[in-house]
């Protein structure tokens, strides 16, 4: 029930991973064109994204989200979608991904797949997907169908993510305001699919019905809190990086706000 998982698929391709960027911003550098020293900081935030996927993917959280607890299992979505994107993107450099555009139909493919459009929707699409009973419970059933579920939650996090912290010129962030909208926008999804979980009045996914109740959980109360931690963390992380862009964005010197948008004086 509290065991790690210690599969070796997960654990080289995690390996692999930190290998990869590591090779690329030391030895391998110089064979990049434009490449710059990494700051130790910037590493540090790309490993610190690797573990949370470790953490995600290994740890009891795995074991206790596969087979006893729903809200294991959402704390697992939400470390792989809402934390370990973010910190990966923040921690890699742009000059990192200049190569892959050299491929042919690269930068058109890339500019379609990091449209703020088909980020939103990609993203939030999948989630609620996934989270519909059929299913969920065929990817509790079937290790391909949960590999092919976790692919794509990270795969379109990052995606959704980029809009926000793109380490590319070529493939930009949003604008500041811009930013404000999409992220207040991205905390609606979760809002909504946590509160239907949350306030469900049957058990939705039976495997968490059958499941040994684990310290002293019922299926229901397992269930409310899944779905509140899908619908306050899951909108708070969204919330919050908008907080830091409003205040980026308002601080800016650049920004000069015209008297009409400032309350009369009392």
């Amino acid at each position: 029930m509290f065991a790690w998982n210690w599969d070796p698929t997960i654990l080289i391709g995690l390996a692999l991973q930190a290998g990869a960027y590591l090779l690329c911003i030391g030895p391998l550098r110089k064979y990049f064109p434009g490449s710059e020293p990494v700051s130790p900081a910037r590493v540090q935030t790309f490993l610190l994204g690797s573990l949370v996927l470790f953490i995600a993917l290994c740890s009891p959280i795995e074991t206790l989200g596969d087979g006893y607890l729903l809200s294991a299992h959402m704390v697992q979505h939400l470390l792989m979608t809402l934390i370990a994107p973010p910190l990966l993107l923040l921690g890699t450099p742009r000059w990192l991904f200049r190569p892959l555009l050299r491929l042919p139909l690269a930068l058109p493919i890339g500019r379609f797949i990091t449209n703020p459009v088909f980020t939103f929707l990609s993203y939030n699409l999948v989630f609620a997907i996934w989270h519909t009973p059929a299913y969920y419970e065929a990817t509790l059933r079937s290790v391909p169908i949960h590999v092919l579920e976790h692919a794509l939650f990270f795969g379109t996090a990052t995606l959704t993510w980029w809009p926000i912290f793109s380490p590319m010129n070529e493939l930009p962030r949003l604008p500041d305001p811009a930013q404000c909208l999409y992220l207040f926008l991205e905390s609606l999804p979760p809002t909504i699919l946590g509160a239907l979980i949350t306030f469900a009045s049957w058990v939705l996914y039976p495997t968490y019905g059958r499941a040994p109740r684990v310290w002293g959980l019922s299926a229901g109360l397992d269930q409310q809190i899944a779905g509140l931690i899908m619908w306050i963390p899951g909108a708070l992380v969204f919330l919050g990086v908008l907080t830091v862009v409003f205040f980026r964005w308002f601080n800016n010197d650049d920004y000069v706000p015209s008297h009409d948008s400032w309350p009369a004086a009392q």
